[in-house]
């Protein structure tokens, strides 16, 4: 089966709120077999919602909608569908009891625009809303389903927990989506689908390939549909097994998993610790790794070495190797390296110097220009990156691909 989700609000349109119902609900629809192949927003119009409507039936075995409940005059999304499906409003009295009660609880008089939420179409399944006071909406034609549901967030989760997923995997319960991401970093999005182009090419039918980047990683996520779960398992495993051979370096993780995290994990697993001194990065990576519960154990500290003075007074770098060499360059951020696994005491270092930009650059070293530099006990190894010119991008870039060279250093030395 297949559905399309509908977000109804001007507010959405213009940007006064995110929508993330619908990110939510794409997600809990695929993990019981449905595929949710379109996402529109539209306005709070009878107009557009009628013809959204109609477009959508024509497509589509399902459609939820969320948003458009609300008591009061811009709210028009019950009274659209009342008249799209031939109702009559007819009072719901387990609605009305739930309403009566909140305000009730608050301390406040129940008015006839809040009664008047209890009114639905007598043509449709009602669905108790227990944590609100719009009523969500459960509609069928030609066999197919349209579900209304309030736009607040925490109202629809606790709808389409209690009411929508549960019919919905009653009817759905013969096709099953399985979801497998795998975590890469290293390989820019090009490269890698180059790297991996003939696995790709002999993936099994049931199983689609996406490609999710962004700046901290590049997803590959495996999707397969069928009809029987446990072999669409199996058939995804093999396919990691044989990735996993084809690019071992390039992978850290699999799922949510950060590098963060896993920088993490080999940390602790081997009782060693970690300092950084940043430059350019600010103390990105030093918030990156904090994020992480439990850092404490591995994470001694960080040094902000923004200024010359700084890298000098506290890192120990001889002010010679920045007058011949500049402070971005392979020679002072070894320099730094070196020094902040001395001064913090631990087995393992982070340094990093480079020009964020916008500006600052120079012939010999434009903007995106950085320096990073990995240290263990057992030994220290820089590298140069050429990024953009995008600061913030810069910043980032830099954080991660410096996390990611002190996993790969971990994994050689196999601490």
């Amino acid at each position: 089966m297949n559905a399309e989700l509908i977000t109804i609000g001007d507010e959405i349109l213009i940007g006064q709120i995110v929508d993330t119902n619908s990110a939510w609900i794409a997600e809990k629809l695929n993990l019981i077999g449905i595929k949710v192949e379109k996402i529109v927003s539209i306005p709070d119009s009878k107009k557009v919602i009628e013809k959204t409507i109609d477009e959508a039936f024509r497509e589509f075995d399902i459609i939820i909608m969320t948003g458009g409940l609300g008591p009061t005059n811009d709210d028009i999304t019950k009274s659209t569908l009342n008249g799209y499906f031939q109702g009559q409003y007819v009072i719901h009295k387990p609605s009305l009891e739930q309403i009566s009660s909140i305000f009730s609880r608050r301390g406040m008089e129940l008015t006839e625009l809040n009664r008047k939420q209890a009114e639905v179409p007598n043509c449709c399944t009602v669905l108790l809303n227990q944590l609100g006071t719009a009523p969500g909406m459960w509609f069928e034609k030609d066999k197919k389903i349209l579900v209304s549901l309030p736009g607040v967030p925490f109202e629809m989760i606790g709808l389409m927990g209690n009411e929508v997923l549960p019919r919905l995997s009653k009817i759905n319960s013969n096709q099953h989506i399985v979801h497998r991401t795998i975590q890469t970093f290293g390989l820019p999005e090009s490269f890698l689908a180059e790297k991996i182009t003939n696995w790709e090419n002999q993936l099994p039918a049931i199983i689609k390939l996406a490609y999710l980047p962004s700046p901290n990683s590049i997803r590959l996520r495996l999707s397969a549909y069928g009809s029987k779960e446990t072999n669409l398992e199996k058939t995804i495993q093999d396919e990691v097994d044989k990735l996993y051979k084809v690019i071992p370096d390039y992978i850290f993780g699999e799922g949510d998993v950060t590098l963060q995290e896993v920088v993490g994990q080999l940390l602790k697993k081997n009782r060693a610790t970690l300092s950084t001194a940043e430059s350019c990065t600010g103390g990105t990576i030093s918030h990156l790794i904090t994020l992480i519960p439990g850092s404490s154990s591995y994470f001694k500290g960080s040094i902000i070495a923004y200024s010359n003075e700084v890298k000098e007074n506290i890192l120990g770098v001889d002010s010679e190797l920045i007058e011949k060499y500049g402070a971005v360059s392979k020679q002072v951020v070894e320099a730094m390296v070196r020094g902040v696994k001395s001064n913090l005491g631990t087995n393992c270092a982070i340094a990093v110097s480079g020009i964020a930009g916008p500006d600052g650059g120079t012939p010999d070293k434009p903007v995106g220009t950085v320096w990073i530099a990995v240290a263990t006990d057992k030994s220290l190894a820089s590298r140069e990156l050429k990024l953009s010119s995008d600061r913030e991008r810069n910043i980032i870039r830099s954080s991660v691909t410096a996390l990611n060279m002190l996993r790969l250093t971990l994994i050689d030395e196999n601490l």
